[in-house]
């Protein structure tokens, strides 16, 4: 099995990859959707939400978490999540810059 190179990119670029690996999965976007438009912590709803179980969930959250884009608190025996929402604005200011740096003339 070959080793990456991730050390011959920038680290905005391993960022964004790491940003867009975790964001692949439909069911870290469905979260996200979702956890996004409550004006509260999400504790136990997201089960019953997305239709997955709760192992699936747990895991989806922890790769959510690893890289900033929700944070959690213990509220007795559950976990309470919400979006991070200085790591959610540091991420869409350098999504702006990357979509901003793009050239649109191509065939």
């Amino acid at each position: 099995m070959g080793i990456t190179k991730t050390q011959i990119f920038t680290s905005q670029q391993n960022e964004l990859a790491t940003l867009f690996k975790v964001l692949g999965h439909p069911a870290r976007v469905a979260i996200l959707q979702h956890i996004s438009k409550q004006n509260a912590c999400i504790c136990n709803d997201l089960v019953q939400e997305i239709g997955l179980a709760q192992a699936t969930i747990s895991q989806h959250l922890k790769e959510l978490k690893n890289i900033g884009l929700i944070k959690g608190e213990i509220d007795g025996k559950s976990m309470c999540y919400c979006i991070d929402t200085v790591k959610w604005n540091e991420i869409q200011n350098e999504l702006n810059i990357f979509f901003n740096k793009t050239k649109y003339n191509c065939c």
